[in-house]
C-alpha cells in the first residue's frame, strides 16, 4: 500500500501561506525536487492545484518564465509532468496530468492508497490535509520549518478535531536555516 505524505512550508509560527515570508530559495526548491522524485503521485485541493498550475505549468511555447531563476526549472520540470489528483466538487473537469476525484474522499483516497504505484502519495495544501488528518489518512508529515516569523496568516491544520501524537522519522538542517522534519503518526 502506498504512503500518503503531507508535505508543506511552514514559518517557524505555524504559517503555512506562501506569502508569509516563505519565498523559494536554491535550497528549499533543491529539497522539494529531491522530495517529489519519491512521490507517484500529487493529491491536491482545488484551491492548491489551481495555484500551483499557475506557477508551475510550463507555458504552451515550451519556455518556461522570465521569473523563473535556474534552480527553480528541475522542481518546475518535476511536478509539471506529476500525475495529479484533484478533490473538487466544483470544477468540471481539469488537464494538466491530472484526474478529479469526486464522492466520498476517504473511499476515494484509501483506493488511491491501494493501487499499485513506485512510490508515495504526496499532498499539499491546508485545506484538504485538515480533512485527510481528521480522517486519519496521513501516514507521514513532511515539513520545511523556515526561519521566518509570520504573525499571521493561516496556520498549519487549524481546527484539527483531536490532537495526533507524531514521532520523528528524520531531521535534516539546510544551509538557508529551514529545518526539514519528517513525522509519522505515533503507533
Amino acid at each position: 500500500m502506498r504512503q500518503l505524505r503531507y508535505s508543506i512550508n511552514v514559518t517557524l509560527d505555524g504559517c503555512c501561506h506562501h506569502e508569509a515570508g516563505l519565498p523559494p530559495d536554491e535550497d528549499s526548491m533543491r529539497y522539494w525536487t529531491d522530495q517529489m522524485a519519491r512521490a507517484d503521485a500529487l493529491l491536491l485541493g482545488r484551491v492548491t492545484y489551481q495555484m500551483m498550475e499557475s506557477a508551475w505549468r510550463r507555458p504552451v511555447t515550451g519556455d518556461w518564465p522570465d521569473w523563473m531563476q535556474e534552480w527553480d526549472l528541475p522542481f518546475a520540470a518535476a511536478i509539471d509532468g506529476a500525475r495529479k489528483y484533484v478533490v473538487s466538487s466544483t470544477l468540471e473537469r481539469v488537464d494538466w496530468n491530472a484526474e478529479l476525484l469526486r464522492g466520498d474522499l476517504e473511499l476515494a483516497v484509501r483506493r488511491l492508497k491501494e493501487t499499485p504505484g513506485e512510490g508515495d502519495l504526496w499532498v499539499g495544501g491546508v485545506t484538504l490535509p485538515l480533512a485527510l488528518a481528521d480522517l486519519g489518512l496521513i501516514d507521514e508529515y513532511e515539513l520545511l520549518v523556515h526561519p521566518v516569523l509570520a504573525g499571521h496568516g493561516p496556520t498549519l491544520l487549524a481546527g484539527l478535531r483531536e490532537r495526533i501524537r507524531l514521532e520523528l522519522v528524520d531531521r535534516r538542517e539546510l544551509p538557508s536555516g529551514a529545518v526539514a522534519v519528517r513525522l509519522r503518526p505515533a503507533r
